[in-house]
């Protein structure tokens, strides 16, 4: 099994969620690393879609501390992500498996994407959420 998992918005360090201090109890930061991918601006925050495209999103991957609490840490993120939905619901988030970049070296990581359509919303052009946040909310 997987026991890595590469977060790209608002369960990055700088972001200071209080969801983090939840992540930060099972998992460990490994480092920056970078996926295949595209973010969005949906209004309210920005969204990533996996790409087969030359186009990459930056983010942390950690790791989890005991392979005993991955079940339970996940279900938590699971949660949090919004996987968990009512019947007939479509959940906002997908959880997936995807290759991952550390400097140049790939590795295996769950990802949540985005789980709409991304139709009539801006791409972002930098792969990164907090650069693009820090320049969008600049009064």
């Amino acid at each position: 099994p997987t026991y890595q998992l590469f977060v790209y918005g608002s369960l990055r360090s700088g972001f200071r969620n209080p969801a983090y201090q939840y992540l930060t109890r099972y998992f460990h930061l490994v480092g920056e690393a970078v996926v295949q991918g595209k973010f969005y601006d949906k209004g309210d925050y920005p969204v990533a879609i996996p790409t087969t495209k030359e186009s990459f999103i930056n983010g942390e991957l950690y790791a989890l501390n005991n392979p005993d609490e991955f079940n339970w840490a996940i279900e938590q993120l699971d949660d949090y992500e919004g996987l968990n939905v009512e019947a007939g619901e479509k959940p906002l988030y997908k959880r997936e498996l995807v290759t991952i970049f550390q400097q140049g070296n790939p590795s295996l990581a769950w990802i949540y994407w985005y789980n709409g359509s991304v139709e009539g919303m801006a791409e972002i052009e930098t792969g990164d959420v907090l650069k693009y946040l820090q320049q969008k909310n600049k009064p």
